[in-house]
């Protein structure tokens, strides 16, 4: 399995990344998910890279503090240095231990390295709660930074009020703090009553422009970016605000020579099928950022994962038309894909084409395949797949009513012309980005082999480019074997 990229931990899952770049390493610690019954406790991992490549596990690095500590899961936070010490803020959670409305307590916890970040020494007198008006029950993931205007630490929280309207009670709290030590609460960082909770919330500047990322759960699962010119907002909704889809969660970024990566995971489903739930953790995943000059964000996977597909393995001549004024056309490519490989097609969409797109792990007429459409009447890409869940023998009973995986949408302006469609596929994950800046991940289970091809629906296409790549393998990987005949 050649998961470079990519990063999960042997017979576990990564839950949320608290990530943290030094000396131009990222050093991303992780919630190590066991899935284990009885729980054991969640610890913290560390996974360390140079290259956005490959990842190296260098094991726990802030265990549970056991069966009876505030902190038997510990769960997300943040690290900060000063003075030359490491300081993590993390959030602590015992079942067994409940506040006066009968939930689990979640508490703010304080640990410090001094020997680079190998050891953590607990320090369980700063240890503190929900503050005034805030349930006791959700008090979590601290994100700690310097306002060096201010002259101050200032911490967010996520935070609920302990009344109002039950799915829009969320808040992002504020403390302040001169030595990180003892914490103040002050006025909340933000307010919007708009979600059930801002989970994972990190504020950053970037050439100017501040930014609010949050991970919610009230009407999407899926991670949110505002913008603003100042650290005190107002805090500006972009058209499109997601980071990713539904499969991607808890994003949490760290800088590097002027770049920006997101660490977030993707989420893996239950029983390993595609009609199985969506499940808490998964894969971890780094998307890049790239500013545009109002502030907004496009997505794309790093040039550094794209650049490990360097190994010519089939194609399209350039120019092919694809047409169907009142139909559906399509073109699969012979042979089979390997298990990982890398997809770069571009299109010249004729005006009122309702669809276009991409087959993956087609069957030979295409008629069976996983499917990325294109569709510009409506300006989004969707993920979808033949044959749907059946729910009876009868021809009625067939999930053909449900129009794509609804929960996998995303909105991008397609006008007629020619619009990019970058695909890396890595055993069971699916990474799809669209003209450099809008990014759909997901997971495909089901089908694990067929061919790669091109459709159009009730319209025109012209591919000008249709590229398959696979990887040269490493020393510490096997590439699966078979190649995709190439087509000219």
């Amino acid at each position: 399995m050649d998961q470079r990229g990519f990063f999960r931990p042997s017979g576990a899952w990564v839950g949320d990344v608290i990530p943290w770049q030094e000396d131009g390493r990222f050093h991303l610690f992780y919630l190590h998910e066991s899935r284990r019954t009885p729980k054991i406790g969640m610890p913290w991992h560390r996974v360390v890279t140079d290259d956005l490549v490959g990842f190296t596990e260098t094991g726990p690095a802030l265990a549970s503090g056991g069966p009876d500590a505030d902190d038997f899961n510990v769960y997300t936070g943040s690290v900060v240095v000063a003075d030359g010490i490491h300081h993590v803020f993390y959030t602590g959670q015992n079942p067994d231990v409940v506040g006066n409305d009968g939930l689990p307590l979640q508490l703010v916890l304080h640990a410090t390295s001094t020997d680079g970040m190998r050891t953590w020494d607990r320090h369980p007198e700063d240890t503190f709660g929900a503050t005034a008006g805030y349930e006791t029950a959700d008090w979590r993931d601290p994100f700690v930074f310097r306002d060096e205007e201010a002259g101050l630490w200032r911490m967010l929280v996520t935070a609920r009020h302990a009344h109002g309207p039950e799915r829009r009670r969320g808040v992002i709290a504020q403390c302040v703090s001169h030595d990180l030590r003892s914490w103040e609460p002050v006025e909340p960082f933000w307010d919007p009553r708009r979600y059930l909770a801002h989970e994972c919330p990190e504020v950053f500047e970037w050439n100017g422009w501040w930014y609010l990322v949050y991970s919610e759960f009230s009407e999407s699962f899926t991670t949110r970016y505002r913008v603003s010119r100042s650290l005190q907002g107002p805090w500006n909704v972009p058209e499109n605000d997601t980071l990713d889809g539904r499969a991607y969660y808890a994003a949490k970024s760290a800088a590097r020579d002027g770049r920006r990566f997101f660490f977030g995971w993707i989420s893996s489903r239950e029983g390993s099928t595609d009609d199985g739930d969506w499940q808490w953790a998964g894969t971890l995943s780094v998307l890049e950022a790239e500013q545009n000059s109002d502030g907004t964000l496009r997505f794309h996977p790093p040039r550094e994962l794209l650049e490990t597909f360097d190994r010519g393995a089939g194609g399209l001549a350039s120019a092919t038309v694809l047409s169907a004024p009142d139909g559906y056309s399509a073109l699969v490519l012979p042979g089979t894909a390997p298990a990982t490989f890398r997809v770069q097609a571009e299109f010249d969409i004729a005006p009122d084409t309702t669809e276009c797109g991409l087959l993956l792990r087609a069957s030979a007429d295409g008629d069976e395949a996983y499917v990325l459409r294109l569709e510009p009447r409506r300006n989004r890409l969707v993920f979808d797949r033949w044959p749907r869940r059946r729910t009876g023998g009868e021809q009625w009973q067939i999930s053909g009513d449900v129009p794509f995986a609804i929960e996998l949408e995303r909105p991008v302006l397609l006008e007629p012309g020619r619009h990019r469609l970058d695909v890396v596929v890595v055993d069971d994950l699916c990474v799809a980005t669209v003209d450099g800046a809008v990014t759909l991940s997901t997971r495909l289970y089901d089908r694990t082999e067929g061919a790669i091809g091109a459709f159009v629906g009730e319209g025109t296409v012209t591919v000008l480019e249709l590229d398959v790549s696979a990887r040269t393998p490493d020393v510490t990987d096997a590439l699966h074997d078979d190649l995709l005949v190439a087509s000219s």
